[in-house]
């Protein structure tokens, strides 16, 4: 198929943020008197918004999810991504390539916050290719899972849905990606990506480096 837009989640996608934020999250989760490790908040929290899991939280910690306790997870998260942020190997090139070869028409479609999103892509240097075009679940009506953002950022770019292909490497995004009539490609460096397969992934990758041939660039 040739893709009319070709839409990017951004954290594990563009950045290696992933283990930085759940690294602030479980520490402070543990401050908050629920323990878990590195790998057990990885697999609880990746790819959702930490305030939908507010249930979870409040029934572990025994304490309510306050507007302060998410400001200072907020402020710590950007401190420690600030300061160690970086991008995902070969994105860069790849990026430049998907750009250049759909004449633009690429976005940004994050469950994460905006300030989060761009912050981000401007510390690693990818904000000019996604200028305009950044869209965020805490914007819509309701984040991923939900198809949302992703059918708002194709409908900014003038693009049907299901003439788009959907980059993620979560099982919450490509169930996003997939309910948005989207074709996903989902990026599993580490595994076989039979969760992201299994979630509805067209198609699995190891390496960013492979990325512009399977989408026909």
């Amino acid at each position: 198929m040739k893709f009319e837009a070709i839409l990017f989640d951004c954290d594990g996608v563009l950045v290696d943020s992933e283990p930085i934020t759940n690294g602030v999250l479980r520490d402070m989760l543990e401050e908050a008197g629920w323990a878990l490790t590195a790998d057990e908040c990885m697999r609880l929290f990746v790819g959702k918004m930490v305030r939908s899991e507010a249930a979870r939280i409040e029934a572990h910690t025994g304490r309510p999810l306050t507007d302060a306790w998410m400001n200072a997870f907020y402020a710590r998260r950007n401190t420690a991504l600030a300061e160690r942020l970086t991008a995902i190997d070969h994105i860069h090139p790849t990026i430049e390539r998907v750009h250049a070869h759909h004449g633009g028409r690429i976005a940004c479609a994050s469950g994460a916050d905006r300030f989060k999103v761009e912050m981000q892509l401007a510390k690693v240097g990818l904000a000019p290719f996604f200028d305009g075009r950044v869209f965020s679940g805490h914007e819509m009506p309701a984040t991923k899972p939900a198809p949302d953002v992703y059918l708002a950022a194709a409908a900014a770019l003038q693009a049907l849905p299901t003439r788009c292909a959907v980059v993620e490497d979560t099982v919450t995004g490509v169930t996003a990606g997939v309910a948005a009539g989207a074709t996903v490609f989902a990026y599993a460096p580490l595994d076989d990506g039979g969760a992201l397969r299994a979630a509805g992934a067209s198609h699995v990758f190891r390496s960013m480096a492979e990325l512009p041939a399977l989408l026909g660039c």
